[in-house]
């Protein structure tokens, strides 16, 4: 019966953990694509790994490390950027490589490659524990509140960074704040969809939303209702099918992206 995979209390977590992670994905992801962003998520990825691979080798939650990590990359990565020394993607390449290699630097400590890391890899609905879910739904929160108290600043400086910093608007502590929110996002997205899937789940559904040309606001809530159902549907497809989850959701994803485009054809 397809309902029951509801009995399974571990596949009820992910699919509480997953809506939440749905939620706030494109709410952060709109703002990233309209600022030309995108790589940062990917970036971030990688640097959660990072995080990821520290924690499993120090045996802490690998959330807390992942979130920890991710939150100083973030700050680096946009002091770095505002600094001029280098252009903006090339220190993205930087923080993306060099995470990649102090990922694979603590496995090789580690000796060797831990199936708990391929999770956090690809994305894995049985990894989702209830202090996982605690984590995930506490920092989801902390992200909503942190969009919904800055989103006049964070919308004004995603259209016009020079004339929002004319008005008065804090902007450089307004794009640390949003890369922040990213890491965050990101940190607490890899149980679910993995490391190296989670951009696709920021970029995505913003990208199939806009294909539509509404308003601000009704451009979100069209990525929210792609990506719940995306993550929704993986999940299933996931449990039934026997496919990775983050791979499935991602997958739903590109079809809705690849379909609005041939609509716009």
């Amino acid at each position: 019966m397809l309902l029951s995979i509801f009995q399974y209390s571990f596949l009820i977590r992910a699919f509480e953990a997953g809506v939440v992670i749905a939620l706030i994905a494109p709410l952060i992801g709109i703002f990233l694509v309209l600022r030309r962003y995108s790589l940062i998520a990917d970036t971030l990825a990688h640097v959660s790994l990072a995080g990821v691979a520290l924690g499993l080798l120090l045996n802490i939650n690998p959330l807390f490390t992942a979130f920890g990590v991710s939150t100083v990359a973030s700050v680096l990565i946009e002091r770095l950027r505002l600094s001029k020394r280098v252009y903006s993607d090339a220190a993205l390449s930087v923080f993306l490589s060099g995470s990649l290699a102090v990922a694979l630097t603590l496995l090789s400590i580690a000796h060797g490659f831990s199936v708990n890391l391929f999770n956090y890899l690809f994305g894995s609905i049985v990894t989702v524990s209830q202090t996982d879910l605690y984590i995930i739904s506490g920092i989801g929160c902390v992200v909503l509140v942190g969009v919904y108290v800055a989103y006049k600043e964070l919308l004004y400086v995603s259209f016009d960074e020079e004339a929002a910093q004319v008005a008065g608007i804090p902007t450089r502590f307004i794009n640390v704040l949003l890369i922040m929110l990213a890491g965050l996002t990101v940190s607490i997205s890899i149980p679910i969809v993995g490391a190296l899937l989670i951009a696709a789940l920021i970029v995505i559904p913003v990208l199939t939303a806009l294909q539509f040309k509404k308003s601000f606001k009704k451009t979100i809530l069209i990525a929210e209702a792609l990506s719940v159902f995306s993550v929704v549907a993986g999940i299933f497809s996931s449990f039934y099918l026997n496919l990775s989850a983050g791979g499935t959701i991602v997958l739903i994803l590109v079809a809705f992206f690849v379909a609005s485009l041939l609509k716009r054809a």
